[in-house]
């Protein structure tokens, strides 16, 4: 079994294969862009580049981005912790392509690295195509489609609305339409009752979204309006977190070598179990969480490092199998922005 950093290294060495300059992180807290607070997406950092303002050369990257969604359009914080495959902070490998290759060759890499390479299952997966937009005058994407029946089934091929297969950053800038490759991880069993297809974008822990390939085509003007891109740019992003997962055989993120160590951790440190009650479950993968986005923070250089950074985040996201916290004024407000307490927040004392 592959471990984590195996696989993020087998993605980094087979796009360098495919001709791609393998680039560094971008932090996670962005500096020079006053539309946006936080690193979102993997393409935050070309964002210069997809417009024209920027040199795109080399015109072929690829690179594992530290993504932070918590507040705005691409906001994922209810989710985290009570489910098995939503993040704060996450991993986005990517491939990029500015004016160099587009659809055809994006989706032939994408099907080479995920079967030939990984050794998926291509009856286990599901590929998503934009079905159109009356309103915003764009067609079904059958070119999409077309390169996908070359090596998936016409049912396996599905259209996708505008909210699922047209991506934007934001409320303005870089958009496109996308396909995304969804991977159904049910038992035989339940794989037999029902039609994968049919699970597909319907909140099915085990039939999850890995990978979204985007067709940049447009740029979102603060009118509404679509303007096209300089040149056609190809974004995608695979969530590291989840690709583990299927590789080493997991129905959770939170079961695989990324999140366990912590989560062993916090358990051998609470002096409870994990996976004996749900609700001390819960409680331990949001720690667990927000503990590694603190950690990846503090390598970005945007947190002071110090010890009582892990009190802070236990006390902030603390689950309700604890002692009830007598006051929060001892939670830093940079904290309760993010996740302010309420009636049904507990936590610890904290520790001297």
């Amino acid at each position: 079994m592959m471990t984590a950093n195996e696989i993020r290294d087998s993605f980094k060495q087979f796009f360098e294969g495919k001709g791609h300059k393998i680039e560094a992180s971008a932090p996670m807290v962005i500096k020079d862009d006053p539309t946006l607070m936080f690193t979102n997406a993997g393409m935050n950092q070309w964002k210069d580049i997809i417009l024209g303002t920027r040199d795109p050369e080399p015109r072929r990257r690829a690179d594992s981005q530290k993504c932070l969604r918590v507040s705005g359009k691409h906001n994922d914080l209810e989710e985290v912790g009570h489910d098995t495959y939503h993040h704060t902070m996450f991993e986005m490998l990517g491939n990029w392509s500015f004016g160099d290759y587009f659809k055809r060759e994006a989706i032939d890499y994408a099907w080479e690295y995920l079967v030939d390479v990984l050794h998926l299952n291509p009856q286990d997966i599901y590929v998503t195509v934009f079905e159109g937009s009356e309103e915003e005058g764009i067609a079904r994407d059958d070119e999409a489609a077309e390169y996908w029946s070359k090596h998936l089934p016409a049912d396996h091929i599905i259209n996708g609305n505008k909210h699922d297969n047209f991506w934007e950053m934001g409320e303005t800038g870089p958009c496109g339409p996308c396909s995304e490759i969804h991977l159904d991880s049910r038992s035989a069993k339940e794989k037999a009752e029902v039609h994968g297809a049919s699970l597909v974008n319907k909140d099915n822990p085990q039939v999850i979204e890995i990978w979204n390939i985007v067709f940049m085509q447009f740029n979102r003007k603060s009118d509404g309006s679509l303007q096209p891109l300089p040149m056609h740019v190809i974004d995608t992003g695979m969530g590291f977190e989840r690709l583990v997962r299927s590789l080493q055989g997991k129905t959770s993120n939170y079961d695989t070598d990324v999140f366990q160590p912590v989560i062993q951790e916090i358990s051998r440190l609470s002096g409870l179990k994990y996976g004996a009650d749900e609700k001390v479950d819960v409680a331990m993968r949001v720690v667990a969480d927000h503990l590694r986005a603190v950690a990846f923070s503090i390598a970005d250089g945007q947190l002071p490092g110090n010890a009582k950074l892990d009190t802070l985040f236990v006390v902030s996201f603390a689950a309700p199998f604890v002692t009830p916290t007598p006051s929060w004024s001892n939670v830093r407000p940079s904290c309760l922005s993010c996740c302010p307490p309420s009636s049904t927040r507990w936590a610890r004392p904290i520790p001297n």
